[in-house]
């Protein structure tokens, strides 16, 4: 859960720093976050859950 809301908040403020600099306009920035809010319903939702949890698993056991 920590890692979830981890990843929204940091997609949250790329979406925004990307609006304000006029890289993503506002239109297409309201598609991509509907695109996101129907993919989590969908079938898909649990392996893309997975494959998120093991991109942090692997970052994390990453020793320098």
């Amino acid at each position: 859960m920590a890692i979830s809301l981890s990843v929204v908040l940091l997609l949250a403020i790329v979406l925004v720093v990307m609006i304000r600099a006029n890289n993503i306009k506002t239109g297409p920035a309201i598609v991509a976050i509907l695109f996101g809010f129907f993919l989590a319903s969908t079938g898909m939702a649990p392996s893309i859950h997975r494959f998120l949890d093991s991109i942090a698993q692997t970052i994390n056991g990453i020793r320098f």
